[in-house]
Formats: C-alpha cells, structure tokens, sequence
C-alpha cells in the first residue's frame, strides 16, 4: 500500500480519496478552504459533493499544502484554471522525481496548454501522468465498477501507479499517450456541452447521436494534429468518457447545456449548476487551437459562438445542418477532406 496526498476536495478528488483510502492506501485530502478542512475532520462527509458518503479513517483532512508532499504520489483534482497556482505553491517542498497525477480535465485558459504541460513548466524535477475516463465522482465514491487510463510517458511509472490504484472496483488500464489521453479527458467537455444544449432545445436522440459521432470526430483530428495517437480516442479516455458525460445525470457540462438550450445565459447556468463547467472554458481554448492546427472542427465554432457571442443555440444548428455536402469515407470523417 501507498502513501497519497490528493489535491483538492471537489468531487472527484474526494470520490477518488475514498477509493484509494478503501483500498488500504493511506491518503491525504487537501482542501484550499480551512472551514472545509475543518468540517471533514468533525463529520468525515463531504457534505456539498458527496453528502450521502462516509469517507473511512485512514484520510488525513489538512489545509496545508506542505504537507502533501511527503508522499509517493501527489494526485492533482482542483480545477483547471487553478493548476498553474497550485503548482507553485507545491514546487518549493516537492523532492526530484516526484510522481504528480493529474485527474484535472481543462485548459490553462491563458496559454491553452494541457494542464500537463503546465505541471512540467512549474515543477520541472516531477514525473507526470495523467488519469481519464468515464468516471462520475458520485458512482466512484459509492464502489460502483468503473474503469479508468493512467497515462505516463515512461510506461513503468503509468504500471506502478496502475498496481496502487486498480481496485475489485476501480479498474485501471496503463498508456504512454500522455497528450492523447488528456486531450480526451478535456475535449469532450465541450460535446457535452453541446449535447446538453440539444437536450434543453428540445431535439431527440437522433441529434445528440450525431453530436456525439461527429464530435468524437472533432476531438480526434484536433488531438492527431496535436500529436496524440490515434488509437487513444476509441479508449476510455476519448469514446468511453465522450458516451458518460454526454449521456449521465451527474455531468455538469450536460446540466450547463441543457440550461443554456432552454434559454438561461451562459453565467446563469454556471451558478445553477454551482460547480466548475470546464466545457465553457476549453471551448474557447479549442477554438484557439483549431486556428492554431489549422483543423476543422465544426461543431466547436458554433458553440463557441452560442457561449463567446451570443448567438442563439437553434441559429448554430442551422449552420451545422446546412453546411456543405460531404462524404463520410474514413479519412474524410476524421481529417475533414
């Protein structure tokens, strides 16, 4: 068993807390919030994101980022656009070598980097890896089967993290695909986004079927001309979490959208919905991209332009539907030629 040190207490790095503490690893929570940290030690509930969750013994509750660094792996779970942050306050305390797993999906908003990146920029002496896949906190932290990707560019250190994670309830499969498997992880953000946004407007599953098919699409010639492989997106960080948070009741980026399709404005369905939505963000971080490769992607121009220029969200499915023809051969489908 393994000494852990989990970065922020948001869903999903609770949820994942209570998987790994379960799985007789000793964990430590960090929560940026003093009154959280102190809530935690008094009830051991998460009462804002897993009310219905007692999380066992042997998690540490702590504010005080210092002191996750003493351990063999340092697990990322704050929201994107606090990663860079986050980074700097741990950078002074981590030893060389030391192994950081991103579970974070996004952008940094202001270089459009992989959050990756922005790991190895600030902690340049670290080992990085990256987890995706279809992995709603709600479900992972009640021991329901779900299964996972843990990429590394060394593939030892993906295996090592793998044998400490994998659970009779959590399962782990190992890449080398850092890019591809993050770029899943953050891409599909913006098709649940979209599919959410059908949902509120009305349209059936015909159309979310389509968004979904093409999506994936998008998200693969944007990740291929970026460097991932292709192979990555048919796993369960590209297809796998693109069909759970596109689908599920528990995606924050599909309430958004459905929000946003029965006519809320952008910011008033974030505060619904009262948690971070990495869609709204890595849809403009995409669209940036896609100029940048000189890639098409469709579907994340019109929403770009329902979130960045209000535009109504039925005047975007006219383009989409009245755009040239094409021919779905395999290439075409994927590269857009």
């Amino acid at each position: 068993m393994a000494k852990i040190s989990v970065v922020g207490s948001g869903s999903w790095g609770s949820a994942l807390s209570v998987c790994l503490a379960t799985n007789g690893n000793d964990v430590t929570l960090w929560s940026r919030n003093e009154e959280t940290t102190k809530l935690l030690n008094e009830t051991r509930v998460n009462t804002r994101y897993l009310p219905d969750v007692v999380m066992p013994n042997n998690i540490i509750f702590t504010s005080e980022i210092s002191k996750c660094t003493d351990a063999e792996i340092i697990i990322l779970a704050t929201p994107s656009h606090t990663i860079r942050e986050v980074c700097k306050k741990l950078s002074p305390s981590v030893k060389s070598s030391q192994i950081i797993m991103c579970i974070s999906k996004g952008f940094d908003e202001d270089t459009n980097q992989v959050l990756c990146d922005v790991i190895k920029e600030e902690i340049p002496n670290s080992v990085v890896a990256v987890m995706s896949g279809p992995s709603h906190a709600e479900e992972v932290s009640k021991g329901l089967p779900t299964t996972n990707v843990i990429a590394c560019e060394d593939i030892k250190v993906a295996q090592f993290i793998q044998g400490i994670v994998i659970s009779p309830d959590f399962r782990v499969y190992a890449s080398d695909d850092v890019l591809g498997v993050e770029l899943g992880g953050s891409l599909k953000n913006i098709i649940a986004l979209a599919s959410g946004i059908s949902d509120g407007l009305g349209y059936g599953d015909n159309t979310k079927a389509a968004l979904m098919t093409r999506g994936m699409a998008e998200i693969i010639r944007l990740g291929v001309a970026m460097g991932a492989k292709f192979e990555t997106f048919s796993g369960l960080s590209g297809i796998g979490d693109l069909i759970v948070t596109c689908t599920s009741i528990h995606s924050r980026n599909r309430r958004a959208g459905i929000l946003i399709g029965q006519g809320k404005t952008v910011e008033e369905a974030q505060r619904e919905v009262n948690m971070v939505v990495e869609g709204v963000k890595a849809t403009k971080c995409a669209y940036k991209l896609a100029k940048k490769y000189g890639v098409e992607m469709p579907i994340t121009n019109e929403l770009y332009k329902v979130i960045y220029e209000n535009l109504p969200p039925k005047e975007c499915v006219s383009s989409l539907m009245c755009r040239e023809m094409k021919d779905e051969t395999e290439k075409s489908y994927i590269f857009g030629e």
